[in-house]
């Protein structure tokens, strides 16, 4: 653990090093796109989708990359050296990636898209969590469409010349949004009551619960860097097997071995629950496939959850 720790800080000293020689972010831009760099893939996705042919983004993380615990690289240098803006999820959201944040902002452009978001919107995590706000804001869509509205303004605080073209295809973003908001709510609301309470891994999904109606158990706290404990398993397995819950959601980038052991847990009370699926949490899916977008991944997620809990039955 030392020696992951020290070379962890050795991969930030050689970053904050670098960027001595970068680009101040204050350069102009001219005729050129405008050089990005994204944490998440999801954040990729919508800075692409507002940029359009004006940015060219490059993304750290891909699709099953647990950004609660993503510690820069030295490959990381190379997609940071010239950007011209720097676009993170904030809110603690890549926890081992906030020094090196913090110091690349004052020789860089850089913007936590969940800076703008009201603080009476955000929901706080249990006593004794380490992050001062719960991060996973993207599974309710209205704030992401606050989120893409300060994507927008940064763009064009960066690249003025063409805060016309970002606006524009901010409204068209815009516009999908809403109907991803209205397609979630109602497929949601067709769940049988009784059944909607939504079990994963962590607790990513707070936001979606308030958002959409259903009652939210992580097994984890809302980092995946805490440890299940035997008390955590048994807790939501009771839960289970009194709300006659049909399934339970496995994550895209979180190991399944807690699951496992919550549905045995939930088998010695009497419960037959099965895996539901796999969800995308901290990272959206392949490039070039319809989950690997922001839109797509929220769809994806909507549906297997309504599968799974509007099984017939409990016993699959």
């Amino acid at each position: 653990m030392r020696a992951l720790l020290a070379a962890a800080a050795a991969g930030l000293a050689l970053l904050a090093g670098c960027t001595s020689t970068a680009a101040s972010g204050s350069e102009p831009i001219g005729d050129r796109p405008v050089r990005v760099t994204t944490t998440t893939n999801f954040i990729t996705d919508t800075v692409s989708r507002i940029g359009g042919d004006a940015v060219e983004v490059t993304g750290l993380m891909g699709p099953g990359v647990d950004p609660h615990l993503y510690t820069a690289s030295a490959g990381d240098v190379d997609a940071r050296r010239g950007a011209d803006g720097i676009f993170n999820g904030g809110r603690e959201r890549e926890g081992k990636m906030a020094d090196l944040l913090d110091q690349l902002e004052e020789t860089q452009f850089v913007r936590a898209v969940t800076d703008d978001l009201p603080r009476e919107d955000l929901l706080e995590p249990a006593p004794g969590v380490a992050e001062q706000y719960d991060p996973h804001v993207w599974f309710d869509v209205t704030l992401w469409e606050q989120v893409s509205r300060t994507i927008a303004t940064a763009l064009s605080e960066r690249d003025p010349a063409r805060a016309g073209e970002y606006q524009a295809n901010l409204e068209t973003y815009l516009d999908e949004l809403a109907e991803l908001d209205s397609y979630v709510s109602e497929q949601i609301a067709t769940i049988p009551e009784e059944r909607r309470l939504l079990v994963t891994s962590h607790d990513a999904f707070e936001y979606f619960g308030r958002r959409y109606g259903l009652d939210v158990a992580g097994i984890q706290g809302i980092s995946t860097a805490a440890e299940a404990t035997t008390a955590d398993v048994e807790r939501v397995a009771e839960l289970i097997a009194s709300r006659g819950v049909p399934a339970v959601f496995v994550e895209s980038s979180v190991p399944r071995q807690t699951i496992d052991a919550l549905i045995a847990s939930a088998a010695q009370r009497g419960a037959t629950v099965v895996v539901g699926g796999e969800l995308y949490t901290d990272a959206a899916g392949d490039p070039g496939t319809d989950e690997g977008t922001y839109v797509g991944m929220l769809r994806a997620n909507t549906d297997l959850i309504v599968a799974g809990l509007s099984r017939p039955d409990s016993g699959g």
